[in-house]
Parts: C-alpha cells; structure tokens; sequence
C-alpha cells in the first residue's frame, strides 16, 4: 500500500515513519498555508492512502497568527481531502481536544458538541468540517497532550527543569490523557490499511492514553520514573496565565476507536517508560 503522508519531521510524522514506508512530505516540499499545492501534491503522488501529520501546533502563537493557523490547519486539510475524494482514497487526518471547550468532568464522545475557546481550536475544527464536507472515506483522530522522545513536549521539558530544580509548579486542575506518538502512529496505519477494505468505518474518533491525570501527576509520573528528586507543587491555571486558554477537561471517550480498529486504549505510564528508554539511549 502507497502512502503519503503530508508531515516528516513532527512527532507523530516520525513515528508513522518508523512504522511504514511511506512519501513523507516535509514544509520544503509542500507549501501548507497554499491549499491548491496540497491538492496538487496528492494528485502528483497518486497514492493508495493520505495521511495528515502536519499541523499548525503552538497553541499561543495561533492566537496572534490565526490566518496562518487557518490556512494550514483548516484550509490545506479540506483541499487534502477533496483531492483523495476525486481519487476515491482513505484520507487520515489528526485533529485535537482543543474542538472542545473543556467543561465537565466526563469523557467527550466523538459525537459531542463542539465549542472550541480559542484560534487554534477554531482552525483544527475547520479542517475537521472541511474534510467531513469533501465527501471522502476518512478518519478523523481526535488526540490530546502528545508526548514522544522527538520534538518539544511536555515529558521533555519537565526531564529538563527537573533535573534543574528542586521544586517545581505544575498546573493540576486540568485533566486529560497523555498520549504517546507511538499509538497514534499504530492507529493511523491501523485506519489507513482499514479504511481501503471498509470505508463504511470513515468518522471521527479519539485516541488519548490512560488513565486520565492531570498535568501535575502526569509530572510527578515522569520525575518517578526518571529517578529525578524534583517535587511538584500543584498550581491552577489561572496562576500559570497563556495567551491562548486550555481546555480544563480534556478526557476523551475512546471507545468507538477501539470497537472500530481493534486497538485498546493505551497506557500512557508503559509509553512514558518507553521514551525514557529512547531519550536514555541517546546519551549511551
């Protein structure tokens, strides 16, 4: 199977890559903020399936920048999508949490309503309606706090500070499933073979790991598997302020991900060790 993926250097780009064989579009190959290049760049390619691992991420910065933001996160997609649906091929497109506005304390379904309180949840929603609308066979995957032992995240920079502190503040009123690049990987390759043989599967899902913590355990976590002395002293959000405001419950409902694809929601804490691993590796 034919693959392209537009995406080669994020986290979940080079995990999809580690996986697979696949024509991996990097921002020097493809100009993201230009929808008709995106089409064209499907076209040319001709694949079996598309996947999107490119986004438009920093969350704060797409407060000051929304047209970018707008450009790469719902305008490419949506064109992505309409070139896979003249094809007739899978699309598989990674969206966010950030599609929801964070109230409650219960797991958001797939099909729940969205209310997104920022720029860079109103441009990853767009995409969504867009590729919903280009009529393609598509999953659209739903994932929140991603974590690997590539790029920045947040398992790196509190190894970082905690290895430099004694004592550090983290946010603990916001709630939600860290989620290895590793299983988004897997579940992307799982939907793109799937999708070919059953496009009846095409919707949207979610894929977070478990079980739910908030950011300041998921710290402590790492400081405990790391070996690292630091403390964690829990703070709210409203003393850590950002330009762009989170989600204080970013729980997602799995379920359907797993009774579609066959793959169990993932424990974060074995994928945390796994990085460890990896980034241990490194200084060998």
């Amino acid at each position: 199977m034919r693959i392209l993926m537009f995406g080669a250097t994020g986290q979940v780009a080079r995990e999809i890559q580690r996986r697979s064989p696949v024509v991996a579009l990097g921002r020097d190959e493809v100009d993201l903020t230009d929808a008709g290049d995106c089409a064209e760049a499907v076209r040319a390619e001709a694949p079996d399936v598309v996947i999107n691992a490119a986004a438009f991420t920093a969350v704060d910065a797409a407060e000051s920048d929304e047209v970018t933001a707008a450009q790469v996160n719902g305008e490419a997609p949506g064109a992505m999508a309409r070139a896979c649906a003249d094809l007739g091929i899978p699309f598989i497109h990674i969206s966010t949490d950030y599609v929801f506005d964070g109230a409650g304390d219960q797991p958001f379904a797939p099909d729940a309503p969205t209310a997104p309180l920022g720029a860079y949840g109103r441009t990853k929603l767009a995409g969504e309606e867009a590729v919903r609308a280009a009529g393609c066979t598509h999953a659209i995957i739903r994932t929140s706090w991603v974590v690997s032992a590539h790029g920045k995240n947040f398992v790196k920079t509190m190894l970082k500070l905690g290895s430099e502190r004694e004592t550090l503040n983290v946010v603990a009123d916001q709630v939600g499933g860290p989620t290895p690049a590793a299983d988004i990987a897997e579940l992307c390759l799982a939907a793109a073979q799937q999708l070919v043989d059953a496009p009846e599967k095409s919707g949207t899902y979610h894929l977070s790991g478990g079980p739910d913590v908030s950011w300041a355990d998921f710290a402590r976590e790492i400081f405990a598997q790391a070996g690292l002395p630091c403390q964690v002293v829990d703070i709210p959000a409203s003393a850590y302020p950002t330009p762009a405001r989170r989600p204080a419950n970013s729980r997602l409902d799995n379920s359907a991900t797993e009774a579609a694809f066959g793959l169990p929601r993932p424990d974060w804490r074995k994928g945390l060790a796994d990085i460890l691993r990896e980034l241990e590796s490194r200084r060998d």
